[in-house]
């Protein structure tokens, strides 16, 4: 029967070790090179995943300069694939799915889980350690070197392995860079004001700091229907950006130097502050300006943005006035309950990204920049974010049946060539196990 054989075939196939082409960091501010790596076939409870689209996450460049992980990883920007292959006991997805992977799991039956009130899963936990839950990696160069997995997904790399309950399907219908935005930034953003605090009708809002994370603020924020978005950021341009998602009001303190976040804030508003301050930099500073720019008595700062510094001072005197401050990781998403929810209003036009992040030209350079050298760590903003987004896309978006990131500077031929004369020697293989 044609049909056994292919799936004959298709199974050969999927217990071989791949070689395809990775983005791999080997050391802190070292630049990002694209080398050949090994990807194991995967385990039981493990799909291994063909890399479609992916968007950058400025984590990733925190993690090249200087923000504590395990060196020698390919880097996890946001992403979309394609189940390649399944481990036994796999059977939420299957072989040819659109899938999104998460550094978040969720069992739906520890304490946390099941109490609804965080995404911080007992049985799934945030993953720092490079490798899988049983100790080791799926990934390693030719001559045996253990690559880590970055936060579990580790998205600059063709194919990768991970584990099963970290992938989530998503609907077909969504454009893959659109879908791409979905995985972090913006979905940390816009689940802030509806999973760590529940943004009122007719609150107030403020938001410091206008990128991916920021822009998914104001749009949660209007889609919970606050009555005025005030948003904070220094570069200028971030203005009209912001306007397109629903932000009512905004602040460029470089124009009010001698004045801090919180005073300007205040002014707004009349003296009152806003009901929820989410800070979305990561710089420690702004973190005391958030709380302040919080009411009085019932006010609350969400700490969202991420940054190289991991501890800072705080005044502990405007909490004790009765405002509260939030931590938040991934803006509270469950990813299995929540992160469809998601998907549906992007694909309904509720809200969606499409019309102001991907702009720009591309950055065939980008792995050489000066962002992931260490030489200049500056944050990315304006378009020089937007360029690398779209040069992102462009590069990892490739229609061809294997997708490389050769197109920035490194043509995998090579890989192509061992992994066509593999399948050749398969399909032999198969042919005469049948012939016989």
């Amino acid at each position: 029967d044609a049909n056994v054989h292919i799936v004959r075939f298709v199974g050969v196939l999927h217990v071989l070790v791949m070689i395809f082409a990775a983005a791999v960091l080997r050391g802190v501010g070292e630049p990002l090179k694209v080398e050949e790596i090994q990807v194991d076939p995967p385990k039981a409870s493990e799909v291994r995943i063909k890399m479609l689209c992916a968007s950058l996450c400025h984590t990733d460049v925190l993690c090249c300069n200087g923000l504590p992980i395990v060196t020698v990883v390919p880097p996890n920007p946001w992403s979309r694939r394609m189940v390649e292959s399944v481990g036994e006991g796999v059977t939420e997805v299957k072989e040819g799915d659109i899938v999104m992977p998460t550094y978040i799991g969720e069992c739906g039956k520890c304490d946390n889980c099941r109490s609804g009130k965080s995404n911080l899963c007992h049985t799934y936990p945030l993953p720092f350690n490079g490798v899988m839950p049983d100790g080791t990696s799926r990934m390693s160069t030719s001559d045996g070197t253990r690559i880590y997995h970055h936060f579990t997904c580790s998205t600059w790399s063709e194919y990768i392995v991970i584990g099963a309950n970290y992938v989530v399907k998503v609907d077909p219908r969504i454009p893959l860079p659109h879908a791409s935005f979905m995985s972090c930034g913006y979905s940390t953003g816009f689940g802030s004001t509806w999973r760590e605090v529940l943004v009122h009708k007719g609150s107030t809002v403020a938001v410091l700091g206008l990128g991916a994370v920021g822009l998914g603020v104001i749009e949660g924020a209007r889609t919970q229907e606050a009555a005025r978005i005030i948003g904070v950021d220094l570069n200028e341009k971030k203005r009209a950006l912001g306007e397109v998602f629903g932000m009512t009001d905004f602040i460029n303190p470089s124009k009010d130097s001698d004045k801090r976040v919180s005073e300007l804030v205040n002014e707004l508003t009349g003296g009152l502050g806003v009901d929820y301050c989410f800070e979305c930099t990561g710089v420690p500073s702004l973190l005391n300006e958030a709380i302040e720019s919080s009411k009085v008595g019932i006010g609350s700062a969400v700490l969202i943005g991420a940054g190289t510094e991991t501890s800072g001072q705080i005044n502990f005197i405007p909490l004790l006035c009765g405002r509260t401050l939030k931590g938040s990781i991934y803006g509270g998403i469950r990813t299995k309950s929540d992160l469809p929810i998601i998907f549906d209003k992007c694909l309904n036009k509720v809200k969606g990204p499409n019309k102001v992040f991907i702009t720009g030209t591309p950055s065939r350079g980008a792995f050489d920049s000066r962002i992931f050298t260490g030489r200049n760590k500056q944050s990315i903003e304006g378009n020089e974010a937007a360029r690398l987004y779209q040069g992102y896309h462009q590069v990892l978006s490739s229609e061809h049946p294997f997708p490389s990131l050769s197109a920035v500077h490194y043509i995998n031929k090579r890989a192509f060539i061992m992994f066509s004369v593999v399948q050749a020697i398969t399909i032999v293989l198969v042919a005469l196990t049948m012939i016989l």
